[in-house]
């Protein structure tokens, strides 16, 4: 068996134990010390009755001669019984029917020997107690009267008093048991409440909360800590829904050219060289997503939002702007780009940062898609703006929000994931991206980022 197998297992049973044990512990204490009080004050009745027999056996006792003696009254026989007479050493008187030299005979003489005011307890074979009493008067012969009594019905009354005390004992331990078993059970009721709650929840997704209810300080605030053990779970099952999203987002771009490119290639039959061109196509485009599914995975496991590595910002625009295919009659064009203009951000998070505002622009513009950037105080500053019909005033404040989307029904595709994508990206290293609401005609987004 486990050595903690006789251990409850539930917290009502460990506690309920805990204060029984308790319990007993004190009841223990205070027993023992109540039937040592009860023992010690019969034996100090049984002394006092002695020393009050022994005083009136000492009236019949006379001290005027040169030697004491008894002086006979009438009915002494009740006096006599269980007394001893001494003068001096000598024993004037015994109890009838004691043994000469038995242990009732030796303990009295021990007694009167000693003188003095004191009492003592033999074993013959009951236990007696016995007292001395000396005689006082106005003659000067020495002279001592020993009482004895049986201590049976004192310790017959003690031992009473100890197996009442300990039935009670064993009563109040049993209701300890129970009322505590009853009252834990009550204070924990709370607590069963909250695991069903747990149990419900976990079945189906809801935004109820612990804290809403009214429960004690303790569990108030057991209840605000689970409940922001649940925000911070939801907010990690948000975040992994909006990367798979922003996943699926970026690379529908660079599948629909696969896709395209392959559908083309296979229309009729294509020379070496028109095949060498779709394969390059294709590889690009797989390098595209591979590129976008490494930026965002490194993205979402970044905690600290820390970005290491620069980028081109000329370089890294013409490569955007040549991988496009746009629709006639848009012209995209760079503008006002420095040769030297460096980000301090990994080129792969440039491209995912500025790609789904160019995106945007391109299924918004009417004739021109215009890309420009400068150095801006400690930073770079990208601009990309179209022509289009820019963005309606009343959704400006839901443009960065995932699955957002001013007219889905525009024609255009999107999931309303880019731009959000884009801002989230920005802000990984410190940068971040706004829209310009005073820019007219159509639409413009400006990027920030640290310089390199």
């Amino acid at each position: 068996m486990h050595p903690r197998g006789w251990r409850p297992r539930t917290l009502r049973g460990r506690l309920s134990l805990v204060a029984c044990a308790a319990a007993a512990l004190l009841m223990v204490v205070l027993t023992a010390g109540f039937n040592a009080v009860v023992r010690q004050r019969l034996q100090q009745q049984a002394d006092d009755h002695l020393y009050t027999r022994a005083a009136a056996i000492a009236a019949t006792v006379d001290t005027t001669g040169a030697r004491a003696r008894v002086v006979e009254v009438p009915n002494d026989d009740a006096l006599d019984a269980d007394v001893w007479i001494y003068a001096g050493p000598v024993r004037l008187e015994a109890p009838p029917g004691t043994v000469p030299g038995g242990p009732l005979n030796r303990a009295a003489d021990t007694l009167a020997a000693d003188g003095g005011r004191r009492c003592a307890t033999a074993e013959a074979p009951e236990p007696v107690r016995l007292c001395v009493q000396p005689v006082t008067g106005s003659g000067s012969a020495p002279a001592a009267v020993v009482t004895a009594r049986g201590l049976a019905p004192y310790r017959s009354t003690a031992d009473t008093v100890l197996y009442a005390s300990l039935a009670l004992d064993a009563a109040m331990l049993a209701c300890t048991y129970v009322l505590t078993r009853l009252a834990v059970g009550r204070a924990l009721r709370p607590v069963r409440t909250m695991t069903e709650q747990a149990t419900a929840w976990s079945t189906h997704a809801c935004d109820d909360r612990f804290g809403n209810a009214r429960r004690p300080d303790e569990l108030a605030r057991l209840g605000h800590s689970l409940d922001a053990l649940l925000d911070r779970i939801r907010a990690g099952l948000r975040h992994e829904q909006q990367l798979t999203r922003e996943l699926s987002h970026e690379l529908r771009n660079p599948l629909a050219r696969i896709i395209a490119e392959v559908d083309w290639w296979q229309s009729r039959p294509r020379s070496a060289a028109e095949t060498q061109r779709v394969c390059a196509a294709v590889e690009d485009a797989a390098q595209s997503m591979r590129t976008i599914c490494d930026t965002l995975l490194d993205d979402a496991r970044s905690s600290s939002g820390a970005h290491r590595g620069t980028a081109d910002v000329r370089s890294t625009l013409i490569r955007l702007t040549g991988r496009l295919s746009p629709p006639q009659p848009i012209d995209v064009q760079i503008t006002q780009v420095a040769g030297d203009l460096t980000a301090g951000v990994p080129q792969a998070l440039l491209e995912r940062t500025v790609s789904p505002l160019l995106d945007n622009a391109l299924r918004h513009a009417r004739s021109q898609v215009r890309l420009s950037a400068c150095r801006q105080d400690t930073g770079i500053r990208i601009d990309v703006s179209d022509d289009g019909p820019g963005v309606p005033p009343s959704f400006a404040p839901e443009l960065f929000r995932p699955g957002r989307r001013a007219n889905p029904d525009d024609g255009h595709g999107g999931a309303g994931l880019g731009l959000p994508l884009a801002r989230r990206l920005a802000r990984s290293v410190n940068g971040d991206v706004q829209h310009d609401q005073g820019h007219r005609p159509g639409a413009r987004f400006t990027v920030t980022l640290p310089a390199g």
